[in-house]
């Protein structure tokens, strides 16, 4: 196949269910022209020096294609791009404020409570003749909870959360992948979670309370010698980007995981043996088969890498899941080693926009992972391989249907 072709490949739904075969061609060509003029990074060295190269932004407003696509499509609900998608000194900034509040401390003090939910919910099927859907009944519900408590969103409205965040996140992929009803869609939902973040962003200012929004909306900053409070219109985009990545990124991770697991049932096996081990398991998912399959970038000059020169203003696509199996950094990368050593992988990405909600899915995946494999007696997979989502860069399954004897107490 055209290795000019090959990302278009990757973007077809056909191919959501294993593009390994596809990122093993692109690795051939460690950076790749495609015909549309994007260049895909596949290889470990590669996307790692970018990640840490100041040459290359997350604001798409600087590419070539004129303002950037995310920016065109996050506009039409009237918001601006959130940290993640701009560069310093403005994404150190609001980063900085946002690690300010979130916290370890913040994040380690939901542990009872994720551990009330997930058993909540894990009871919840015991009574449905020994069926349950990974994604609907657990994987989904689960960050949505968690991440609307932490944010102080209340429990009786997180059900439109549910409905805005699939919405939004199709912006995510790139242009060609995303149809002009789904970018009308992604404005409308954006547009419905100003409206209603607003309404509680004013509410906490004049009552702040324990949870984080209160937070972000009463801290203050020293910007130029002056003391400064975050603007209304940064306070919304880091409460959506929160509400997104707590939410988005974990449904994948918990389901990706138990696939896994379930596709390898010796280590599925030591994992309930031995529940210390849950760590380097999650973490070796978050290689094997992360849920942030590859990150848009552009760069803001010409940047010669690996014999090819990328010309200022170009789309790049740091294909995170491939730098992931690359033969050249990981030992039999297409083996699935909870004990793998020296496990540096791009889970979570890297450089300055290592995910912030890292901690918090760790967190929510390893309780969830540990108790699920603990209480559910023989599980396997009712449909392998299940079905997926339309998502390239968010990539899981849309269900995961998982058969059981039983579950324990």
């Amino acid at each position: 196949m055209i290795h000019g072709k090959l990302f278009e490949e990757i973007l077809k739904p056909a191919n959501r269910p294993n593009p390994y075969p596809l990122y093993s061609q692109l690795r051939a060509t460690p950076v790749s022209k495609q015909e549309d003029g994007t260049y895909v990074v596949s290889t470990y060295r590669e996307i790692v020096s970018l990640l840490h190269d100041p040459r290359i932004s997350s604001d798409l407003r600087k590419s070539n294609r004129g303002s950037g696509e995310l920016a065109r499509k996050i506009e039409s609900g009237n918001l601006e791009p959130a940290f993640i998608f701009r560069d310093p000194p403005d994404h150190d900034r609001l980063r900085s404020i946002v690690m300010h509040e979130f916290t370890p401390e913040r994040v380690e003090g939901m542990h009872d409570r994720v551990t009330r939910l997930v058993n909540k919910l894990i009871d919840a099927k015991k009574s449905d003749h020994g069926q349950l859907d990974i994604v609907d009944d657990f994987a989904h519900p689960l960050p949505v909870a968690v991440i609307s408590e932490m944010l102080g969103v209340p429990a009786e409205d997180t059900p439109s959360f549910e409905v805005w965040v699939p919405l939004l996140v199709r912006i995510l992929e790139p242009e060609q992948a995303v149809s002009k009803t789904e970018t009308e869609q992604a404005g409308q939902a954006a547009a419905e979670m100003r409206d209603y973040l607003s309404d509680l962003i004013a509410a906490r200012r004049a009552r702040p309370a324990s949870d984080l929004i209160s937070g972000l909306a009463t801290m203050m900053t020293t910007s130029n010698n002056q003391t400064v409070q975050m603007n209304d219109e940064e306070l919304l985009t880091i409460s959506i980007l929160l509400i997104g990545a707590g939410y988005e990124t974990t449904v994948n991770l918990i389901t990706n995981s138990m696939l896994t697991l379930l596709r390898h049932p010796d280590a599925l096996a030591k994992l309930r043996r031995d529940p210390n081990s849950i760590i380097r398991t999650v973490e070796e998912v978050l290689r094997f088969d992360p849920p942030v399959h590859f990150r848009i970038r552009t760069t803001l000059t010409d940047i010669d890498i690996a014999g090819v020169t990328i010309p200022k203003g170009a789309t790049v696509i740091l294909l995170f899941a491939s730098g992931n199996r690359d033969p050249a950094r990981f030992v039999e990368p297409d083996r699935f080693d909870p004990d793998r050593p020296d496990n540096q992988h791009l889970g979570f990405g890297g450089g300055i926009h290592y995910c912030v909600g890292a901690p918090l899915a760790r967190l929510e995946t390893h309780i969830a992972l540990s108790t699920l494999v603990s209480r559910l007696v023989a599980p396997r997979l009712v449909t392998d391989p299940p079905a997926y989502r339309r998502n390239a860069s968010l990539r899981g399954p849309q269900h995961l249907m998982v058969a059981f004897d039983r579950i324990e107490s």
